[in-house]
């Protein structure tokens, strides 16, 4: 699948923003096609951390299988997708303003994925391109709403 990227000016500094998404049970939170999120590790946070996320998209579920891959605090968190659906992704968090004092955060959501066959493998990854976009488009407006309510 081509790579889907999508980005949100957030009014807060890297470092408030990270305090949210650093917390991975939250995404559920913030993420509309994310229902839950199930630990199969010891750990909760950085690499090395493995869990199950039941997503769904229109009438499609199915539960994506996911390894934190890289974690540099207040800066990106990447993940692998080892489930049904393969491939990787990444949120980057870079800071707006003052070197010393940001005042805003563009944050990144970036992925690449495979689909199986019996889900149209690369047509049905191409089909499903837009509706992700918009989807993953409205959760970073759902996490920006949420962040800014807590500052």
């Amino acid at each position: 699948m081509p790579e889907i990227r999508t980005a949100v000016t957030i009014p807060a500094p890297p470092a408030t923003v990270w305090a949210d998404v650093r917390d991975v049970a939250s995404h559920v939170e913030w993420m509309a096609d994310a229902e839950a999120i199930r630990f199969t590790s010891e750990r909760t946070e950085g690499v090395g951390t493995t869990f199950e996320c039941d997503t769904r998209m229109g009438p499609f579920r199915l539960t994506d299988l996911m390894e934190i891959t890289e974690w540099v605090e207040t800066e990106r968190m990447g993940v692998r997708h080892v489930g049904i659906v393969t491939g990787t992704g990444v949120f980057t968090l870079e800071p707006l303003g003052e070197p010393d004092e940001p005042v805003a955060t563009v944050f990144t959501w970036t992925e690449e994925l495979s689909f199986p066959w019996w889900m149209g493998g690369p047509i049905g990854a191409t089909a499903a391109r837009p509706v992700m976009s918009w989807i993953w488009r409205r959760n970073l407006k759902r996490l920006k709403t949420r962040v800014a309510a807590s500052v």
